[in-house]
Parts: structure tokens; sequence; C-alpha cells
């Protein structure tokens, strides 16, 4: 009866966390007063590895931003790239656009190294302008694309004087397949809203791609801000909450990038983002003595860097009452009072099966309902297949557990698409 008990509330309780959650982020993220000092001068990080597939659109996305009295620099950080990359970045004109060359040995050591490579030369230069206390370096991924509002809605956030970092919005751009679509579900609205709560509990987490940081910040971090570890970004915001630093969610700014559009891609990706969130436990001891998260943060914390460790145990549970579902609705004998008879049997699948489908129906429809760019019946129909992409997402959890005790911290980069030319004006969308 305990594990029937325990089973049930299982199974209920990821739907209404999901429902829960969806409530919650209802609230938008404002930004402070706005303090006064002299204009902000931001400096965007390109990491280009092997991109000459897509690095033109997205430096000239950056370069054709409305910065008004900002001061916009991009810096393009070419790792040791072997294909046609330098060539395609010559190619582009702006006085505004640095490239820094990274050569072999020191280049294709990850994207945190290419990182603090940039993010040396930035301090440097910002020393030698007087700029480094008005300074913000933002990162944007080699297939990027911004929103036109980007800088003025960072400025906002970060002019307060109180935050030392803010993270963008994030969408799928090629989201016309099945598969680019959950990915937006998961970005623009699951994660969406986790990162709403997040901003309220103090927990807000970077990622790869639109995170900004005030430069005074890194300086204090020393001489290699962001980590070898395999999230890095992850990583430098666990810092960040650490020393106390206040880290910002930015809603209505997004940056687009392209989805992984299919399965072996999709799992090798998850399965190091699941390695690295391991590799981020080391962090534990010190988020639980800081004096900077509060309780509700820590739980948060908490509970991003220890659930990939039980992966596979919450994958055997799931497959164990699938297996219940099956056995009992092909006739075999009841298990729990729940599937007593044939009444209940029909009731017992009614339950999984509700409780399998609710989550995804209930992203789909926030989908349509917040950002109106996909039409309902292409929403409800992709979130009836969410369940599968959390299961991929399970398998993917179980390689980055058996990578990560094996010792393996290999890594493979993900490969871009080819994309149409970006029109004159055209952001991201």
């Amino acid at each position: 009866m305990q594990i029937y008990s325990l089973m049930l509330a299982l199974l209920l309780g990821w739907p209404i966390y999901n429902i829960v959650l969806s409530l919650l982020s209802l609230r938008n993220p404002r930004p402070g007063s706005p303090g006064v000092g002299r204009p902000l001068c931001f400096w965007l990080v390109v990491p280009a590895l092997d991109e000459e597939l897509v690095i033109a659109g997205t430096v000239r996305s950056l370069l054709a931003l409305a910065d008004g009295d900002n001061r916009l620099r991009v810096l393009v950080v070419d790792d040791g790239s072997t294909d046609r990359t330098s060539t395609v970045l010559k190619a582009i004109d702006d006085d505004r656009m640095m490239i820094l060359r990274r050569e072999l040995p020191e280049a294709r050591q990850g994207k945190g190294a290419a990182l603090n490579a940039a993010y040396r030369l930035i301090r440097d230069l910002a020393r030698e302008e007087g700029t480094a206390g008005e300074t913000v370096v933002g990162v944007v991924d080699a297939d990027g694309r911004v929103s036109p509002n980007l800088l003025t809605e960072v400025d906002r956030y970060l002019a307060d004087g109180t935050s030392g970092a803010v993270q963008c919005r994030v969408r799928i751009r090629n989201r016309d397949s099945l598969l680019g679509l959950l990915q937006d579900i998961e970005f623009g609205c699951v994660a969406d809203a986790a990162q709403t709560v997040r901003d309220t509990v103090g927990t807000v987490a970077l990622g790869g791609n639109g995170q900004f940081v005030k430069l005074s910040v890194l300086i204090a971090l020393g001489n290699d801000p962001w980590s070898s570890c395999l999230v890095e970004d992850t990583e430098l915001g666990l810092r960040l909450h650490r020393a106390g630093v206040r880290v910002r969610y930015v809603r209505h700014a997004v940056v687009t990038q392209q989805a992984v559009v299919d399965i072996r891609r999709l799992l090798r990706q998850r399965a190091r983002w699941a390695q690295g969130n391991l590799q981020c436990a080391r962090h534990l001891p010190g988020l639980l003595v800081s004096r900077h998260i509060s309780a509700f943060g820590l739980v948060d914390l908490l509970h991003y860097l220890i659930v990939p460790w039980f992966v596979p145990l919450f994958a055997l549970l799931a497959f164990l009452f699938l297996g219940i579902a099956v056995h009992v609705g092909l006739g075999g004998t009841a298990l729990f009072p729940l599937t007593s008879g044939t009444t209940d049997a029909a009731s017992a699948w009614m339950t999984w099966l509700g409780a399998l489908l609710l989550p995804g129906t209930v992203w789909g429809f926030t989908h349509r309902l917040r950002l109106r760019d996909e039409p309902l019946w292409r929403c409800v129909l992709t979130s009836m297949t969410y369940p599968v992409f959390l299961v991929l997402g399970s398998v993917a959890g179980c390689r980055g557990v058996a990578r990560h005790v094996g010792g393996r911290a290999d890594w493979v980069k993900t490969e871009r698409l080819a994309e149409p030319a970006v029109a004159k004006g055209r952001h991201a969308r």
C-alpha cells in the first residue's frame, strides 16, 4: 500500500508541478529603478569553431542592432577553425567588429577557454580606454540571432546598479519540424517559466546564448571567469550566486538559435548538458554555506544539481509504471488497489494517460497563448509527443551519468545548418 501511494503521488505530482510552474510564470520580471551614469559599452562575443554556414548572418544581425546611447562592438573568437570561417569574417567590413584568431595548441580547448581569451582582451582594452566600469560582456552563439530591442532591454536591467548579470530569453528559430517545435516549447515556455520563478528567488541560470555580465564582475572572478566545465555558462552563474551577484532574467529580449534536427544529435547534446550539471556538483558545499542565497533559492539550486544523479532511477520508475499499466490493460493480475477490477483498470488507464499527456498539453497551450507565432492545432499536436521528448531526455541523462562516472570529458561540437541570408532589418522572431 505504501508503494502504491508513492507511485500515485509521483504520477500526479508531475502534471501538478507543470501546471503550477506555468501559472507562476504569469509574473513578468521588471527592472529596478534606472541608475545615473555613463552609457554602457557592450562587447558582444561570438565563439566560433568551424561556423562558415552561420557566422555571417549572426555577426551582421549583431552589427545591425540600434544601440542608441550605448556603444557596441562585436568580438568574434575564431577558435582554430579549419573551414571557411576566417574567409567569411574577413568579408565583413565594419570597424566595430574585431576578430581574435586562436591557433593550436591554445585553440579548440572548449568554449570556456575561448571566452576567457576574449574576456582578457576586452578587459585590457577597456582599462586602456578607461571604460572598465561601464563595460558589459555579452555572449551570443555563432548561430544566434537577436531581437532589435536587445541592448535596450539589457541596459534597463543592468543600469539600476543592483544587478551584475542578466540572461535573455532563448527561442528556437527553425521550428518547422516536430523536433524543432518541441525544443521551442522547452526553451520558450518551460525554461522561460523556470527562469521567471528563479528571478523571484534569486537563482537565474546563465545560458550559453544570450548571457550578459558586467566586466567589473568578471574581473572580480580572476583571469579565467569561465571554466572548462561542459556547461561553463551554468557554472559561471553558480559562481556569481555564491559571490552574491544578482542575476536577472530578461524575458522581452530574445536570442534565437538553431534546433538540433535529429535524435542522435539531440541525445549527444543533452548527455553533455547532463554531465556538465554533474560536474557543477562541486559547488554544492559553497552554495550550502553561502549567505547570499535564500532558502527557496537553495532548494532550486539543489534541485537542478542533484536531480541528474537520479535520472536513471526516475527512468526505471517511469518504465515500471508503464509496464504495470500495460500488464493490467492486457488482463493481467492487479498489483495495486487502483487496478483491482475492470472498472478500476479503465480508471487506471485514464489516470496514467492523463498524467502522461497533461504536462505537454499545458505547455502547448502556453506556447500558443503567450507567444502566438504558431497555430493552435500545431502546438497541441506537438505537445502530444512531449512524453517521448522527456523519455529521450532521460536516456540522455543516463548517458551523462555513465560518462561522468567513467571519467570521460571529451565533447563533440553541435553541427550547424545552412540558412537563407538574413534580410536587412530582420532579426529574431
